[in-house]
């Protein structure tokens, strides 16, 4: 008989409950197999599953792919290795479900043909766990897309069946007992974008409760405790409970707050009661959520109970009883605020940052949120893992809710609220489109930007005219980096982290940085310079840093800084008052090249007074591009005002090439304005007119004074000249004499 043994791996997201076993070509072929036939697994216990090809990425691994039902139902965990065979599966004459003791289930009327409808040609084993999805329509409410347990109680014949269309299924209300495994709750399959970290989690805490032995041999104490920190909605809750499932350690789960009391002593016997009972029914695990709520930083806290309840955390967590097989897992949004006591070694051993998921973790999350879902074809999640930059875990799932009920906006008018039943017919023709995946996109945003979130203008590279080569320099340092990061890996250099733009007002720099920030479909944070200043101490400073901490956390990200010279003046002006922006632009120099990396964030500066900030801020490995957005010459000018007089119905007699000649010395806002200015003086004289003549643009010109004068053309060439670095005398500063009276 032809066997191999195999290890066991975590399935795809989108094969979650429907009892497939993933084998590569060669295993397949070695044991004479071919994708659909029935396999025996042998763990601690022998169950049975359909095989299907795994993925290209999985060849040659000697893995097999089986989901946290068929782990179950083996009696395995992930990593262990278990035996594969073929099975000889036989027609079912008769099976009968039951549900679990904890789950007490209702079914309705046609309940057993509609589990029997989902089951077909699906091999059972005796005392399997066989999961059932819920929908809409259904006997037995749960959320949809999660599966309901029901375990085969006894099958006819006895050994590996297979379920046909003459098979008489029988569901029994009554929940059997005497079965440890209960099947529900939260498996590794329903976490994405983790690899690493439950790879590390489960090195923490199933090592030590499966294999003692192996810390014992070298001679070490298994880890006490593991804490868990990350932005909010990143699956820090979700990892814990699939952990405690997947182990089928007893769980004890302590919330916060839950545990304070007002009366002296009662926090502290809580805390004691858990974990006794955790010691009782060890192996166990301890979870407590919102850390920081219970074990605030003792110097910090005003209150006696809360330093009480810290002291007795550090006793329980490394006493003089010992506590024998019972890990701790906490986790925490604000991992700065616990007690640092707790974050040593012996207490929690440790710290796992749950973080924001990349591209390929956020595509993930979007196949398992979407498992249940009827999806249209011009759906692509990995079109819309690019799109969702920032999203953590909890954001996509609301995003696919929010989607769904796009759709069902949709059928709301064929559906009679009134009635009983919906139509089934109905019912099978709702599919969610692309549409209403964009929909929600506009309507959800990433949780960690909400303070922060701008909504961007929807313009780009085209609503820009006349600024070619400004457009080329700031492309090349925001968008290549975002966009073509081996670039940059294969010249082995580092991508600039700052740019600013500086010229007279009115030449498009803040157009420029949103064209920049949607071309690159980053996150985009708008800092206005004056709103950042308060008058007390600190708070200024405090917001600059939670701004790049926002913008790190949802990287890759744009932040805007407008108006800089507002925020960043040069220092040591004999400023008597509180010295803000002195400090401001210490800790903008802090952040834009200090001690933490910058990852990929990159900082757009504008400003029309270059002269006025600080010197230090406009060096390299800080704004080290330094574009100069200047007015535009003749062919700029006409595109300008192409641009502005797209929509605008234009008399035979316009030439935008002769206004363009007539106009120098005017910048972009001064030729929208001339183009609004035209439309106005065509409906002033009459008030029926369908069309702009040249009559109407000369009139403009002469009420438009142009922005740009000798005295600011020779201020901003002087400047260019600074930075430039060119001359005898480059290092000094000039004054902010000339053109702006």
């Amino acid at each position: 008989m032809n066997e191999v043994q195999l290890e066991v791996a975590k399935a795809y997201p989108n094969d979650s409950g429907r009892g497939i076993a993933r084998l590569d070509p060669d295993t397949l072929l070695h044991l004479k197999l071919s994708p659909g036939d029935i396999i025996e697994i042998e763990g601690a216990d022998t169950t049975a599953a359909k095989v299907w090809r795994a993925d290209r990425q999985d060849w040659n691994t000697d893995t097999v792919r089986i989901d946290g039902f068929t782990r179950q139902n083996a009696d395995v965990g992930i990593g262990e290795r278990v035996e594969i065979r073929k099975a000889e599966a036989e027609k079912a004459d008769s099976l009968v479900l039951a549900p679990p003791e904890e789950a007490s289930v209702q079914f309705g009327s046609d309940a057993a043909g509609m589990v029997k409808r989902q089951i077909l040609k699906r091999p059972v084993v005796e005392r399997d766990i066989v999961p059932v999805m819920s929908s809409t329509n259904h006997p037995f409410m749960r959320s949809p897309g999660q599966a309901i347990p029901l375990i085969a109680v006894e099958t006819e014949p006895a050994g590996v069946v297979l379920i046909t269309e003459d098979t008489d299924v029988e569901l029994r209300e009554e929940p059997i007992s005497g079965y440890e495994k209960t099947g529900g709750g939260i498996t590794y399959e329903d976490i994405g974008g983790l690899q690493k970290e439950i790879q590390r989690v489960r090195e923490m805490v199933e090592l030590p409760m499966k294999h003692p032995q192996i810390f014992k041999k070298l001679g070490i104490e298994p880890p006490q405790g593991v804490l868990l920190h990350g932005p909010p909605g990143t699956g820090k809750t979700l990892l814990a409970k699939a952990v405690a499932n997947e182990t089928s350690a007893s769980f004890f789960s302590i919330a916060g707050p839950e545990i304070i009391s007002k009366y002296y002593g009662e926090s502290e016997q809580q805390l004691r009661e858990i974990f006794e009972d955790a010691s009782e029914e060890s192996p166990s695990i301890i979870f407590i959520d919102e850390l920081d709520s219970i074990a605030p930083k003792r110097e910090d806290v005003t209150g006696e109970v809360e330093r009480r309840v810290v002291a007795q955390l550090l006793t329980m967590m490394d006493g003089l009883e010992s506590r024998g097989q019972v890990i701790v897992i906490a986790a925490t949004n604000r991992v700065d605020s616990v007690d640092p006591a707790l974050r040593r070694p012996g207490r929690f051993d440790r710290e796992i940052e749950i973080g924001v998921p990349d591209e390929t973790g956020r595509e993930e999350i979007l196949q398992i949120h979407t498992r249940g879902m009827p999806l249209s074809d011009d759906v692509n999640l990995g079109r819309l893992a690019e799109e969702t930059h920032g999203f953590v875990g909890a954001d996509i799932e609301s995003l696919t809710k929010e989607a769904a009920m796009k759709a069902l906006r949709r059928y709301l008018p064929e559906i009679d609220l009134d009635e009983e039943d919906i139509p089934p017919s109905l019912i099978d023709r709702m599919i969610i489109k692309r549409d209403d995946f964009s929909g929600a996109l506009n309507e959800v945003s990433p949780s960690a930007m909400r303070e922060v979130l701008v909504e961007l203008p929807k313009i780009n590279w085209d609503h820009v005219g006349g600024l070619e080569a400004a457009q080329k320099e700031v492309s090349e340092s925001v968008e290549w980096p975002m966009n073509k990061p081996e670039k940059f890996d294969r010249m082995g250099i580092s991508p600039p982290s700052g740019v600013l733009l500086y010229g007279p007002p009115g030449t498009g720099k803040t157009l420029m940085a949103k064209a920049v920030a949607n071309e690159t479909d980053a996150n985009f944070i708008s800092v206005r310079g004056p709103q950042l200043l308060s008058k007390w101490v600190g708070e200024s400073e405090k917001a600059i840093r939670q701004t790049f901490r926002k913008a790190r956390q949802v990287a890759p990200t744009v932040i805007f800084f407008d108006e800089l010279d507002s925020l960043a003046p040069g220092r040591g002006g004999g400023d008597a008052g509180s010295n803000v922006s002195e400090r401001v632009v210490n800790q903008l120099l802090t952040e834009l090249d200090g001690l933490e990396e910058m990852g990929e964030v990159m900082v757009i500066g504008a400003t029309n007074r270059p002269d006025m900030i600080d010197p230090a801020l406009i060096r390299s490995g800080r704004f080290d591009r330094l574009v100069m957005v200047g007015e535009p010459d003749i062919e700029g000018r006409e595109q300008i005002l192409q641009i502005h007089s797209d929509d605008m119905p234009l008399g035979a007699d316009v030439s935008l090439r002769e206004l363009a000649e007539i106009s120098g010395g005017y910048v972009g806002s001064d030729l929208e304005t001339i183009t609004q200015e035209a439309a106005i003086e065509a409906l002033r004289q009459d008030e029926d007119a369908d069309e702009v003549t040249m009559r109407h643009f000369r009139q403009a010109l002469e009420n438009v004074r142009p922005t740009v004068t000798d005295d600011i053309r020779e201020y901003y060439e002087q400047m260019e000249e600074e930075f430039r670095g060119s001359g005898p005398d480059s290092d000094r500063r000039p004054g902010g004499r000339v053109g702006f009276q």
